[in-house]
């Protein structure tokens, strides 16, 4: 994996609004390598040592019951780093969990652990500029682009970092394109596909359009001629 580009995206569950006077109770994480989700993935419930807000559980219905036999964040912190070693973070409103993140490592002595050396995307930030003056909740990019939100009855820190993938990447202009596994060299990306066929000793296909295809295109191109006045392509047809 030389090379790739690796990105996590990541969210938070908390005990309340304020990082001062609230703690993390859930992480979740999940990678992305050259702008395709790997399916690799981080997930941990947290125990807050501290009450949970009656409004914060009306937001993610995680309850202090739940949490009692779960590590403290002082436990898990080794293994959220090596996670997110040095890949950029994708978050959504990210001063938010930043935020959130940095006072949790320095309660533990570990400060200067926070952030890593990765750089921070702010998600909301990216829709508000392509978005101007539209709701850019997670709930309405994913209603925006299409994306199956469903099973989001109440927040989940790993639930909505999945949900949060698939919007940056279709934010941000989708997944890569997928490679061919030929053995040609692969590393001019402006080749067009008959340039790899080429390469490869091959030919395109060439599927020629039947006798009824061809009646209901020039079908097609009457009513656009009738309902606009004009169709260049009707001359074309013999």
């Amino acid at each position: 994996m030389n090379n790739a580009e690796r990105e996590i995206v990541l969210d938070t569950e908390t005990t309340g609004l304020e990082a001062a006077e609230h703690s993390i109770i859930e992480v979740g994480c999940l990678e992305i390598i050259d702008r395709r989700i790997s399916g690799r993935s981080y997930h941990q419930y947290i125990n807050p040592g501290r009450s949970i807000d009656d409004g914060a559980i009306a937001v993610h219905g995680i309850t202090n019951e739940q949490l009692r036999d779960k590590p403290r964040f002082d436990e898990i912190t080794d293994e959220l780093l090596a996670f997110i070693g040095d890949a950029k973070l994708v978050i959504h409103n990210a001063d938010f969990d930043m935020g959130f993140l940095a006072v949790e490592f320095e309660r533990c002595g570990r400060a200067a652990d926070w952030p890593p050396p990765g750089e921070v995307i702010d998600s909301l930030l990216l829709a508000r500029k392509k978005h101007p003056g539209q709701r850019n909740s997670l709930d309405a990019l994913c209603k925006r682009y299409e994306v199956d939100n469903s099973g989001r009855e109440l927040h989940g820190a790993l639930l909505d970092a999945e949900l949060l993938a698939e919007v940056y990447l279709l934010l941000t202009g989708g997944q890569n394109k997928l490679l061919l596994s030929s053995g040609v060299d692969e590393s001019n990306p402006g080749r067009s596909v008959a340039e790899v066929l080429a390469a490869l000793g091959k030919q395109p296909r060439v599927q020629a359009a039947s006798a009824a295809e061809r009646e209901a295109h020039a079908a097609y191109l009457q009513r656009l001629r009738e309902a606009a006045g004009d169709c260049l392509w009707t001359d074309e047809l013999g």
